[in-house]
């Protein structure tokens, strides 16, 4: 197969498995506290993530780059992918991808300050749009879980959006496998005792049922270490800008699965909304990828 369509494969697949993440997740989390679904992710891929890891000879962490394993760990996969956890218990699964589908846009707005890239006008709409399309889905979504899930999918967007932006420090120096491994582990050790709370506070929680250990196995192996070790393989082989066009596909997936396998039911707000954020990160993208066509706004 041509490696030009072999990578639009692998990462059509990548964002299909992420997109399938926020409905299997909802699905079981009727029977497993967050935390606890979360850590038996990060266990069965940290098991994997490790032996590909040992098998490709990858460098271990140096001491002085600890502190952004920590805090890619702590921020990202504890702190983010948690509140992302806990938003598709309390809303759903259309919701909660359709929020982080604006991954793109928080990116932007914390590569200014950090990595000290400049604000252009096509950036600036963008961000716009998202805006408008989050206030219009906040507008219509009814119930006091569904809002409090809402603004837990925002956190965890934010908290992931910071995370990936500091992380390209880390995976200038080291292959992104071995970053994404030691803090999957750095994110267990901070998950774990949060989970043995649940269990020991939430009544009639069955970790042997056969769709707990189906779900963890297939969150934890095709979700996370599969899906990651195909987006490595499509950015090995593809532009970043390209693999990022393929985001949206994310929220389509989760949205179509949801609607056939959890019958969820979105209204009219959620169609506007849900075309704004989309075409607002496209545009970021598509508009990133003009070098020189837009007018740069310095950045203080």
């Amino acid at each position: 197969m041509n490696q030009k369509l072999l990578g639009y494969l692998y990462v059509i697949v990548t964002m299909s498995a992420w997109g399938s993440t926020y409905v299997v997740s909802k699905f079981i989390l009727g029977s497993v506290p967050p935390f606890t679904l979360l850590l038996l992710r990060y266990i069965v891929a940290a098991v994997v993530l490790y032996i590909i890891m040992m098998k490709k000879g990858l460098s271990k962490i140096e001491r002085q780059d600890y502190k952004y394993i920590f805090f890619i760990g702590f921020v990202g996969y504890f702190l983010g992918v948690g509140a992302q956890f806990v938003g598709t218990q309390l809303s759903n699964a259309s919701m909660a991808s359709l929020t982080n589908s604006t991954n793109p846009i928080f990116i932007i707005l914390f590569a200014v300050p950090i990595l000290k890239e400049k604000i252009t006008i096509n950036k600036v709409i963008s961000i716009i749009a998202a805006v408008i399309g989050a206030y219009i889905i906040i507008g219509g979504v009814q119930g006091g879980s569904m809002i409090i899930g809402l603004f837990a999918c925002i956190i965890a967007t934010t908290m992931w959006s910071l995370m990936s932006v500091v992380s390209k420090r880390a995976t200038e120096k080291y292959n992104a496998l071995t970053v994404t491994t030691y803090s999957i582990i750095v994110a267990i050790c901070f998950t774990l005792p949060i989970s043995i709370y649940e269990l020991f506070t939430i009544p009639d929680v069955n970790l042997l049922e056969p769709a707990v250990i189906l779900s963890a196995l297939y969150l934890g192996v095709i979700c996370t270490a599969l899906a990651f070790v195909l987006w490595s393989k499509s950015l090995s082989m593809m532009e970043a800008g390209i693999c990022s066009l393929f985001y949206p596909v994310q929220s389509m997936v989760s949205v179509l699965l949801g609607w056939i396998f959890l019958k969820e039911k979105m209204n009219m707000s959620f169609f506007v909304g849900a075309i704004l954020i989309i075409a607002g990160v496209m545009f970021s993208i598509l508009g990133g990828n003009k070098e020189g066509t837009s007018q740069e706004i310095p950045a203080e």
